[in-house]
């Protein structure tokens, strides 16, 4: 083949794959919106088109005889009905993996969790474990908010329950006093006023869990010793543990100086150490220990309340979760917010509380840094 035949055959070539190209991308845009099959087939006939025009021009170039032209057509029909199959069928099995992530899509739409099925390509394989992850991811969050919603129910039910009954007593004692039927009106007053102490200390714990919830807790870090703030816990709680029968050893508690807002952290304390003092049966003891490390250190309240089932140990820093305790056989009053306030208060330190049953009770953990 002569140099100027070689470069006829590519100039032809070359022209017609420009046109033939251009009229490709044209209706491709034209066609954006129709099936993925077409999508295919069009490239595939673009591709043929540019072929068989190329070879056609070629032919005519080189002057071939008739029957030459006519095998090269022969081949070139056979060879673009086999390929028009192949795309066809290819665009089929595209289709029908899209149409299945078109359909798992749906279903994450409906709330449930998809896996789509079938070999598909990688890029659509990829897309596929995209779905399933986000499908499960959704249900997760489902769960969630299932969950806290039952959680908002309990807070609002337990909230009413321990507004109510104070009310309740106050308005009887304060009809009573307004009658004259009140015998001893200095303990009804007294009463009264304790009635009233108990759901001031309700509200104020609903406005910081409130506080802690929408991230607008303040804390005054200063340095100070936790040995400090759990004697003052302590020495706040002995009355009451002494009435249930309960006993109280500090011992295992060290000086340990940490930055943090001694406020809300003694009260996190306190709740910890009241919780264990409510749920121990008589007789029992509530150890309270502190331990320090490289940069942390850890308050460590264990009592005998005789263990914590797994379901209640994932639920009970919960706002409004109550428990029925089985471990005490009675019901303790409160809305279900102190062990989540205890959570928030030691998160907001960047600390973390943990749970764990131990030999006839269980232990909880509050982690704070140092610094």
């Amino acid at each position: 083949m002569s140099a100027s035949d070689l470069f006829t055959i590519i100039r032809v070539v070359l022209m017609w794959a420009v046109i033939i190209g251009l009229v490709t991308v044209v209706l491709q845009r034209l066609l954006r919106r129709t099936s993925i099959v077409v999508q295919i087939l069009l490239v595939v006939v673009g591709t043929l088109g540019v072929l068989v025009a190329g070879m056609v021009g070629a032919f005519n170039a080189m002057f071939l005889s008739a029957h030459d032209v006519q095998v090269m057509w022969y081949i070139l029909a056979i060879a673009s009905v086999v390929a028009v199959a192949v795309a066809l069928a290819l665009g089929i099995g595209v289709a029908r993996n899209t149409n299945r992530l078109v359909g798992a899509a749906a279903r994450i739409g409906r709330g449930e969790t998809v896996a789509p099925a079938g070999t598909m390509s990688s890029e659509l394989a990829a897309l596929a474990a995209e779905l399933k992850a986000t499908s499960e991811k959704l249900e997760e969050s489902r769960r969630r908010e299932l969950a806290v919603e039952q959680a908002r129910r309990e807070l609002v039910a337990w909230v009413s329950h321990d507004l109510r009954t104070p009310l309740a007593s106050m308005r009887a004692m304060a009809e009573a006093l307004e009658d004259g039927v009140a015998d001893d009106v200095s303990g009804y007053h007294r009463r009264i006023i304790a009635q009233a102490d108990r759901m001031a200390v309700l509200v104020n714990d609903l406005l910081e869990l409130s506080r802690i919830q929408a991230g607008t807790m303040v804390l005054n870090r200063q340095q100070l010793d936790l040995n400090d703030l759990v004697s003052d816990a302590i020495a706040d709680l002995v009355p009451l543990a002494a009435g249930r029968g309960i006993g109280i050893n500090g011992d295992g508690v060290q000086s340990t100086l940490v930055a943090v807002d001694g406020a809300s952290l003694g009260r996190a304390i306190r709740n910890v150490i009241l919780n264990g003092i409510l749920y121990s049966p008589p007789g029992s003891t509530v150890g309270i220990s502190v331990r320090s490390g490289a940069g942390w250190a850890t308050v460590d309240v264990q009592d005998g309340c005789g263990g914590i089932a797994e379901a209640d140990r994932a639920r009970m820093f919960t706002p409004g979760w109550q428990k029925d305790s089985g471990r005490t056989g009675s019901r303790f009053s409160g809305a279900g917010v102190g062990l989540s306030l205890v959570a928030g208060i030691v998160r907001a330190h960047q600390g973390s509380v943990e749970v764990a049953n131990v030999d006839g009770g269980c232990r909880f953990s509050l982690r704070v840094p140092t610094g």
